[in-house]
């Protein structure tokens, strides 16, 4: 297989992530809503999401 056809495993995750661009702000906006205060599992639970979603995003 060509390597101009061939996707490569950046690429795919790169997309899979732009999949997720809701999912993404929310976590995002959780970590930024008090940035001074970061620790462990912070956001944790928006983290998930965003997490399953890129895996799901992955498998299409």
């Amino acid at each position: 297989m060509p390597a101009s056809t061939k996707t490569r495993p950046i690429a795919k995750f790169a997309t899979a992530v732009g999949q997720c661009s809701a999912q993404a702000a929310v976590y995002g906006k959780c970590i930024v809503a008090d940035y001074n205060d970061i620790h462990k599992n912070k956001c944790g639970e928006e983290f998930a999401k965003f997490q399953e979603c890129v895996k799901v995003a992955l498998k299409k």
